[in-house]
């Protein structure tokens, strides 16, 4: 599996942040991490280029 690492060309990363119901944020490296976390409280992941 690749490096999510934010290596690639032009320095950007990709991270999954999860937007609980009650409004905390949660950034995770991978989707399946967040799916996960997502799973198990709530709440919308969306995918965020930095």
């Amino acid at each position: 599996m690749g490096c999510n690492c934010g290596a690639r060309a032009g320095g950007r990363a990709t991270i999954y942040r999860l937007v609980l119901p009650n409004g905390v944020m949660r950034d995770y490296p991978t989707r399946q991490e967040a799916e996960a976390a997502r799973r198990r409280g709530g709440g919308t992941v969306i995918v965020v280029n930095q």
